[in-house]
């Protein structure tokens, strides 16, 4: 079975939204292996409205680097208000249990990037296998956070931690269930 994997750049005080904006100053080699580590484990971008609408702006149409690999990737789309995914390689589906069916299917991991409110509910609903956040050595004091505070407790088991020379800690996280299905 396929794994759905996540991971996000988060500050201490928890905010996950615009990392382009507070991240800059923080970056290092480590991260950066991180973050191809990762991609390099998929071959499949799982992602909520919110974030693909970003990304497919900032990278559909672009060519070189990092656009090519965002644009030749297969990207899964969850959303009950997007009408249609036009981005390259693109498919929508209408809620996660359609999810079942994709982590049975072979390939490589499945990678969910940013899309803070899918990933709440991939672990709400014990579908997420691993987490990694790098947590960033600074408070925002504002922005939309991860852990919403929606009253639902996901038990998660520590896998590995590590700094980076920035100050960054790398934590990985996986299921406490497993990473099983309900």
């Amino acid at each position: 079975m396929r794994k759905i994997t996540a991971g996000l750049f988060i500050s201490l005080d928890g905010v996950v939204e615009a990392p382009e904006k507070w991240t800059r100053a923080y970056a290092s080699p480590e991260i950066d292996q991180e973050i191809g580590s990762q991609v390099a484990q998929s071959d499949t971008m799982l992602l909520g409205r919110v974030t693909y609408e970003t990304f497919a702006a900032s990278f559909a149409g672009q060519k070189g680097g990092i656009a090519d690999v965002m644009n030749n990737m297969r990207k899964v789309v969850v959303s009950r208000t997007l009408a249609k995914a036009e981005w390259q390689n693109s498919v929508l589906i209408r809620g996660t249990d359609e999810l079942s069916k994709l982590r049975q299917q072979a390939g490589r991991n499945i990678a969910v990037n940013g899309s803070p409110t899918l990933l709440q509910s991939l672990m709400r609903d014990g579908l997420l296998d691993h987490l990694t956040l790098m947590i960033f050595p600074i408070v925002l004091g504002a922005g939309k956070r991860l852990f919403a505070g929606d009253g639902n407790q996901v038990q998660l088991k520590l896998v590995e931690s590590k700094a980076t020379k920035t100050g960054v800690l790398i934590v990985r996280y996986e299921s406490a269930l497993g990473g099983h299905e309900k």
